[in-house]
């Protein structure tokens, strides 16, 4: 399985023809990360997570191109897009994909306070903009680096909670090359860890 990092929180999953995207989102290359893709998956709403435009214009190519997300903007979304829930397992481009969570991390004063799904794909686990620990074994994480929902010492709180056996770091948008480096000498310290630059690939 080939995970390939487009930016931002958008990464791309490959076995073979299958391809499964998550969080094509507004600051990543999202219309490269979706073509050929069968399957989409987004944790919420917002833009960094979602450009609206380019799925659009992925599912007008690609009229099979199916969504699964919260009920919320799957509505929005219209045909094509599946609703589901926390807790829920289902297929999506041939992996099986099991949803956790379920509402974004506080900014502050409760909000954004909208929905937020987690997504565990084949033991690879991309939590969207949450912190949520689950249940599951979890192989390869993707942990957030940067937000105004975040801060480095909980990222690492949340990396020694998952226990995962490797981690690539994903959300990193506002963070400087000093920055980057910065987390990344922490994280270091944590397991197995690594960056993926953009564009790259990995094979887990």
């Amino acid at each position: 399985m080939r995970l390939t990092h487009f930016g931002h929180a958008c990464v791309r999953v490959q076995d073979g023809d299958r391809v499964l995207v998550i969080d094509p989102g507004t600051f990543s290359d999202a219309e490269t990360a979706l073509s050929g893709a069968t399957a989409v998956l987004l944790s919420h709403e917002h833009p960094d997570h979602v450009d609206v435009e380019a799925l659009k214009a992925a599912r007008a190519s690609n009229p099979a191109l199916t969504v699964h997300t919260h009920a919320a903007p799957a509505a929005e979304l219209g045909e094509g897009a599946v609703a589901v829930a926390a807790g829920e397992t289902f297929t999506a481009a041939g992996f099986t994909v099991k949803a956790v969570g379920g509402v974004h991390a506080e900014v502050i004063d409760g909000l954004p306070g909208c929905p937020n799904l987690g997504f565990i794909v084949n033991g690879l686990y991309h939590p969207g903009d949450s912190l949520f620990v689950p249940t599951d074994e979890v192989d390869t994480l993707l942990v957030p680096a940067a937000g105004p929902w975040v801060k480095i010492g909980e990222a690492i709180a949340f990396v020694r909670d998952v226990r995962p056996a490797r981690a690539f770091p994903i959300h990193d948008i506002q963070l400087s090359k000093v920055g980057l480096q910065y987390f990344d000498e922490w994280l270091e310290e944590e397991t197995d860890y690594a960056r993926i630059p953009v564009g790259d690939s990995v094979d887990l």
